[in-house]
């Protein structure tokens, strides 16, 4: 079984900034691509950022110039780091992972549970 779990959440002043980390466990073998969602309250869940395993990358325009989305296939992590934050990225984040090879299983998709980020003064 695959999981997906985030860390690096928390509140932060306008302007600054925060790194999101998803680890994806269960024997894998690879992974297509990995990404990050969000969803603020009220709205429905928005793409962020995502990354292909040869590195080619697509950001959400409301992010291009202030996220960076990087990954580590050794490690089966991706990252997010978050400049310039406004309270308008206020939302839980969610990683995603889709196509997961493991040594038993192909995963079309999965899902972390999500943390909250929270930009305010």
């Amino acid at each position: 079984q695959v999981q997906l779990v985030e860390s690096g959440g928390g509140l932060v002043q306008p302007g600054g900034s925060l790194r999101l980390s998803c680890a994806a466990s269960g024997s894998i073998i690879s992974i297509a691509a990995m990404g990050w969602y969000r969803q603020a309250p009220g709205k429905q869940r928005e793409l962020v950022a995502v990354i292909a395993s040869g590195g080619r990358t697509n950001y959400a325009d409301s992010v291009k110039g202030r996220f960076t989305i990087s990954r580590d296939n050794a490690k089966n992590t991706v990252y997010l780091q978050m400049d310039s934050l406004k309270p308008e990225d206020t939302a839980v984040y969610y990683c995603n992972a889709k196509e997961i090879m493991t040594n038993v299983h192909r995963y079309l998709e999965g899902w972390g549970r999500g943390t909250l980020v929270t930009v305010s003064s």
